[in-house]
């Protein structure tokens, strides 16, 4: 048992299966986030996967500084051995109650430690949902991480220095919706979106 306020190992596992299932043929497919194929979808969760785990170690340098857009991300030549590892160094990093103390980096923002777990979250829910639709895959998000998700994103969407969304514009969705589709709305997603 953990004092960590959220296990991420659930929903790496979850993110580490739907990727395992996608094909070669799949990487060039669109996805939901405009200008990403799947192969730079991955490449983007292989290294926000890579710049958390060091967030929540307090181990701060090239993965933590570098900003999101600095460069579209893609995937090298091993990332079907590197990525089901570094989500497992994730995950094992933020079950550490220190991960959620005090401050830390990621994308080169400062944030402190519960805020870097918090994004960390919906990052592995969002993105996989991402990768789920545009590989045509079942997605079941872990329970907990989406709820944690949910809230972030609320709070964000109701945080007037925010201006709305953090990612985008929120979509509006019906109050009886899934959680999951209520919380992709506040990502700025449509929870109908299909590849076209």
């Amino acid at each position: 048992m953990t004092d960590a306020p959220l296990d991420l190992g659930p929903q790496t596992r979850v993110v580490a299966r739907l990727a395992e299932a996608v094909t070669d043929e799949q990487l060039a497919a669109g996805t939901p986030c405009p200008a990403y194929a799947v192969h730079h979808l991955l490449g983007h969760v292989l290294g926000l996967s890579a710049a958390f785990r060091d967030a929540a170690r307090k181990d701060l340098g090239a993965t933590t500084d570098t900003p999101p857009t600095a460069a579209i991300p893609d995937i090298g030549p091993g990332w079907r051995e590197a990525l089901p590892k570094v989500l497992a160094e994730l995950a094992d990093a933020w079950r550490d109650p220190a991960a959620w103390t005090g401050m830390t980096r990621a994308g080169g923002v400062d944030l402190p430690g519960e805020v870097g777990g918090a994004v960390a979250a919906d990052e592995l829910v969002i993105h996989g949902w991402d990768l789920a639709v545009a590989t045509g895959q079942r997605y079941e998000p872990d329970p907990a991480a989406l709820q944690a998700t949910y809230a972030f994103l609320l709070a964000a969407a109701q945080d007037p220095s925010r201006g709305g969304g953090i990612f985008g514009p929120v979509v509006p969705v019906a109050d009886d919706a899934p959680l999951l589709d209520r919380t992709l709305g506040l990502s700025g997603r449509d929870p109908g979106w299909t590849p076209s």
